[in-house]
């Protein structure tokens, strides 16, 4: 979440047969768990994973051929916060809407394949969101549906639902606030493929340092860090569990024009642990566009 709106989830990028979940790091950083005032908001996200290579599976050593790749999504975020109070927080409710395609060019298993469509849903029936005068904090939950086609690798689908919990805090550092410092943890438990495969629970930690320069432009440094807290089950599962780690850079602009706030951030993943299967490894680039209504 950003100043100007909740949890920022986007599906489709899990990359192997042996999926790591939908929620897909890289969406948040600076005042990740900072909720919107009562309104209604749309945020555009612009998303490009760029897979460099592929790890094997229980290991964070290459597959030693070339195994390149990318997702790239613009997913549609809708937000409506209301004016009720829930336990002392403002109550709102949103949904993700997420265009992907994916194009894939993986050696190691003789798969080149670009497909794209509309990817699975996500629903938030709860969004709670507490101000303090020097900090904020988010709670929040939410299903991911299995609406999308999941026939293949390259589908937009991954071929099971899921449940997310999110919390986190942002803390302000200074009295005018131009100084934050966030978290945002979230906890998804996969459910169940068609094929038997069940991916373990994942745990998905991102955070930020921002520094508004400017009454409109604002800079930080980014990064996730992501786990595997349980042991995948049925077909082809070991006890092997990914984790992944990525640091990066963002800048945030809020535009007159446009009536709202354009965001891009970078991020590179230095650290990539395999689990029961292949685990990409890359870089991530994101553009977001939150406008309020």
């Amino acid at each position: 979440m950003k100043k100007l709106f909740v949890v920022a989830v986007l599906s489709g990028m899990s990359l192997g047969a042996h999926a790591e979940g939908h929620y897909v790091p890289g969406i948040e950083g600076v005042k990740a768990a900072s909720v919107p005032p009562a309104g209604n908001y749309y945020i555009g996200y612009g998303v490009n994973y760029s897979v460099d290579s592929l790890k094997v599976p229980g290991t964070d050593t290459d597959i030693p051929v070339s195994n390149e790749g990318s997702v790239t999504a613009l997913a549609h975020r809708f937000v409506h916060m209301t004016d009720k109070k829930v336990l002392g927080a403002d109550y709102g409710v949103e949904a993700i809407v997420p265009m992907i395609q994916k194009d894939f060019d993986f050696t190691a298993a003789g798969y080149t394949k670009k497909k794209s469509g509309i990817g699975d849903v996500y629903v938030g029936p709860l969004v709670l969101g507490w101000h303090g005068d020097r900090w904020d904090s988010v709670a929040a939950a939410g299903v991911w549906l299995d609406t999308a086609n999941s026939d293949e690798l390259a589908s937009p689908g991954n071929g099971y639902k899921g449940t997310m919990l999110t919390g986190g805090g942002t803390a302000y550092l200074n009295a005018d606030k131009s100084v934050s410092a966030s978290g945002l943890l979230r906890y998804e438990m996969n459910g169940e493929k068609d094929t038997g495969f069940e991916p373990g629970d994942q745990v998905s930690l991102e955070w930020g340092i921002g520094k508004k320069v400017t009454p409109v432009l604002e800079l930080g440094v980014v990064g996730y860090d992501q786990w595997q807290v349980s042991k995948d089950k049925g077909t082809g599962a070991t006890d092997d569990k990914f984790s992944k780690h990525a640091v990066g850079v963002e800048g945030s602009y809020m535009s007159k024009a446009l009536r709202g706030i354009v965001e891009a951030a970078y991020y590179d993943e230095y650290d990539v642990q395999a689990g029961s299967g292949p685990a990409p490894a890359g870089s991530t680039f994101r553009v977001n566009f939150v406008k309020p209504f």
